[in-house]
């Protein structure tokens, strides 16, 4: 969504993402919620990070990126490139460069089993997945069928015309930066339920696959990045089944040439013809 609007890869982006768990850890720790797991008390966390992390995005358009809008993009680049930094190390300076283990706010449990226990299907597994889908399907909601989503579809096809025609640009990016947040921590959030080591460093190499995945689906596209992380998270798994665990992170910068050189575009993405 970022992309699509102001033409920038927002690197901070997979920091929020690990600033959303620590809000998870930190509010069950602080509400006792650890103690009464459920799926009331995952629901309360999963509000509060989202809350949290939206509020963080807000904040950093608003006086990161909004101040270089006029400026080259260059310089937003490498401001975004900053942001990321500094809430990586201010992460580890707030939270201690030490891992912690997020809280049990779920319950997990078996639901099936197949081929002797080698292929197993989780109360985790089914509730990471079904959260996940009903996000895309609520952003497909903002988007495509409401005004908020037609003013960003607007601004992002030209935002001077879009200023032009009443829309407040200014508010629409701020929008867009708090959707884009709040789902970044929803999925810090679901990933701290299932693999509960989280640290201030744990958004580096999930955000570097996350740009691969939404580069392989088509950036700008919305379905294009839920189908390139798809892609990218079944060949990972096929790795590891099938060859070593060493690889799983080099297959992502392999299938990152592989697109580049031979369909730069993306799976669903579309060449922009400019004129000039």
């Amino acid at each position: 969504m970022v992309y699509g609007i102001l033409q920038l890869i927002n690197f901070a982006h997979s920091d929020v993402y690990m600033v959303g768990a620590f809000i998870g850890y930190y509010s069950a720790k602080y509400l006792g919620i650890s103690n009464s797991p459920g799926f009331g008390s995952f629901l309360m966390v999963l509000v509060i990070a989202m809350v949290g992390c939206g509020l963080l995005g807000f904040t950093i358009e608003r006086f990161a990126y909004r101040p270089l809008r006029k400026a080259p993009k260059l310089n937003s680049l490498i401001t975004a490139i900053g942001v990321s930094l500094f809430l990586e190390y201010a992460g580890q300076l707030v939270f201690g460069a030490d891992p912690k283990v997020f809280p049990d706010i779920l319950q997990d449990f078996e639901l099936l089993s197949l081929s002797d226990g080698n292929i197993r299907l989780t109360f985790f597994d089914v509730t990471i997945l079904s959260i996940s889908m009903a996000l895309v399907f609520c952003l497909n909601i903002i988007i495509y069928k409401t005004k908020t989503g037609k003013a960003m579809r607007a601004v992002s096809s030209n935002a001077t015309v879009a200023s032009m025609m009443g829309i407040p640009v200014d508010r629409v990016i701020s929008i867009t930066f708090v959707i884009g947040s709040a789902l970044a921590a929803a999925g810090g959030i679901l990933v701290g339920i299932k693999y509960p080591k989280i640290e201030p460093l744990m958004g580096v190499m999930i955000g570097l696959k996350a740009f691969v995945a939404a580069v392989l689906g088509g950036i700008g596209s919305l379905g294009g990045a839920v189908l390139g992380a798809l892609i990218m998270g079944m060949a990972e798994e096929m790795v590891v089944a099938y060859g070593s665990s060493t690889y799983r992170d080099a297959l992502a910068f392999g299938i990152l040439i592989v697109i580049l050189l031979f369909k730069p575009a993306g799976l669903l993405g579309t060449f922009k013809v400019e004129k000039v």
